[in-house]
């Protein structure tokens, strides 16, 4: 099944926090906590961390092994581990309406 973002859903990357997280995890921190980007739909916001805000941009008619295979080259953590967090994390935004698969 292809992954595709809502197009009504309205979204912001916000560039300060993602260069701040991309250099954090360069030196090993921990960056989950800090978002990089924000989805809003219906009067309501969802504020995405590094990890969410690039799975999110790629939903754009990929499946899911293409979108781990995108992100195993960015994130260094085994492709078993991201494929079980990007799934749950699509899982969540699929019942939020954020994004649909065909």
């Amino acid at each position: 099944m292809k992954i595709f973002r809502n197009p009504d859903v309205m979204w912001r990357e916000e560039e300060e926090y993602k260069e701040q997280a991309l250099d954090s995890l360069e030196k090993g921190g921990d960056v989950e906590d800090v978002g990089t980007s924000v989805l809003y739909s219906g009067g309501t916001m969802l504020s995405l961390n590094i990890l969410g805000t690039e799975i999110w941009k790629l939903c754009d008619g990929k499946t899911m092994d293409e979108i781990v295979d995108e992100l195993v080259g960015v994130f260094d953590v085994e492709r078993s581990v991201l494929k079980e967090d990007a799934a749950g994390f699509i899982n969540e935004l699929k019942e939020k309406g954020y994004i649909y698969e065909e």
